[in-house]
């Protein structure tokens, strides 16, 4: 397993590219399985997500080519309707493929799925939303078993909003005869670009970025080509080092717009921040104010950000609370930080971040994804060296990460194959 090895106390500063989203191209590739053809994906980031669910479409049966970031997906050859535990465990977005599949090929069978090793994220939501339009579902030795002649229109009030179960009902809503109405769905960006891909492929979509969708089925649906959004994570996460190493740098590719609610908490910290039409730039010079943060779906502030703005707060120059209203139990990453010298207590789903002067590097182990990114952040900022462990977390959800940040002056470095 890699780790990473960090000299702390450099200012990041320049500029740098941000790649698609993670979030957006794990919805994107199954909804190639809706049409017949061969769909091309730009902006595809290159991800050990994306690459897990590359390989589960190839053993589908679709035929995929990835360059560039250009991702092509073939589904003329479809010859399998199973998603085998052995794919799924590893990505709990592996389950996007049930609607496809159920909607275009009247059955599927997917594993319950896998992925971050943290929290109870049910998928009854997705099967709720199916069994509405028709389907027969049973559980079956771990896996779902799906079926239905053809899934018809419904009226699906979601009870919170999930961003996996619009994603799944919208795709096999795409196909479905009649109307349906998803109240309460998910506004995230992902899910307007997932929208936005159906509507090129022929799908009749309206409320599109609204908690209410209204879709149209269509009898067959075309392949095309889209781009994928950038991923606001990756952009949180990066503007976050630029503030905690007190650095001036700029993201490019990037809107603003999938950030508000980020720009806004730092900007209350002390960060000095410029929006253009396409890149973002932020500067810190004084002290980090502590600044409160409660997560919320989007457009509030994301639960993905919420480890690394703990990092983050560590170093303010006070005390601040970071509420996460989503998951509950996302504080995995605190006892590490708590290794390099943060004052934090976590009391149910909210933890009390007391600032401290500065932080000593020492061997830390991620748990997953966010919590990784966490450790890196909070690593740039430390006196002395950190060794985070375990990053293949990181190599998830961010490409190739460390190389950005070299770019951007951090004293970083893999070690391939490190013990620990």
């Amino acid at each position: 397993m890699d780790k990473f090895v960090i000299t702390g106390g450099k200012k990041l500063s320049g500029s740098i590219e941000i790649s698609g989203a993670k979030n957006a191209s794990l919805a994107l590739m199954p909804a190639c399985l809706l049409t017949n053809g061969v769909s091309t994906l730009q902006n595809t980031p290159e991800l050990n997500d994306v690459y897990t669910m590359m390989k589960l479409l190839a053993f589908l049966g679709a035929d995929v080519d990835f360059q560039q970031s250009i991702l092509n997906i073939n589904t003329l050859d479809i010859t399998s309707f199973e998603a085998p535990y052995e794919h799924v465990k590893k990505m709990r977005a592996s389950v996007y493929v049930l609607g496809p599949l159920l909607s275009r090929y009247g059955k599927a069978k997917v594993s319950l799925p896998g992925g971050c090793a943290w929290g109870p994220r049910p998928i009854n939501l997705h099967l709720e939303a199916l069994e509405k339009m028709g389907a027969d579902i049973e559980l079956e030795s771990g896996y779902i078993i799906a079926k239905a002649k053809r899934l018809s229109g419904a009226k699906i009030n979601f009870d919170i909003s999930s961003v996996g179960a619009t994603g799944n009902t919208l795709m096999a809503a795409s196909l479905a005869k009649g109307e349906t109405i998803i109240n309460n769905a998910a506004m995230e960006p992902e899910i307007s670009n997932l929208a936005e891909f159906l509507v090129k492929m022929g799908a009749k979509i309206e409320g599109i970025g609204t908690s209410t969708l209204e879709i149209e089925g269509v009898s067959e649906l075309k392949p095309v080509e889209v781009v994928t959004i950038p991923d606001r994570i990756e952009a949180g996460t990066l503007l976050v080092g630029g503030a905690i190493t007190g650095g001036s740098i700029t993201l490019k590719k990037i809107q603003s717009k999938y950030l508000q609610a980020v720009i806004s908490k730092l900007e209350d910290s002390g960060c000095k921040i410029k929006t253009d039409k396409d890149s973002i730039s932020i500067s810190r010079s004084g002290e980090i104010k502590p600044v409160d943060v409660s997560t919320s779906i989007f457009p509030g502030f994301p639960t993905d950000m919420q480890a690394q703005w703990i990092a983050y707060m560590s170093l303010s120059g006070g005390v601040s609370t970071v509420t996460d209203t989503i998951y509950l139990d996302r504080f995995k990453h605190v006892p590490e930080l708590i290794r390099l010298g943060a004052d934090i207590k976590v009391n149910e789903n909210s933890a009390i971040v007391k600032g401290v002067e500065r932080l000593e590097g020492a061997k830390v182990m991620s748990t997953d994804l966010r919590a990784s990114a966490s450790l890196v952040l909070a690593g740039l900022a430390a006196k002395g060296t950190t060794e985070v462990l375990r990053v293949y977390h990181l190599d998830r959800g961010y490409q190739r990460i460390e190389e950005k940040l070299k770019a951007l002056g951090a004293d970083i470095k893999r070690v391939p194959g490190a013990e620990f």
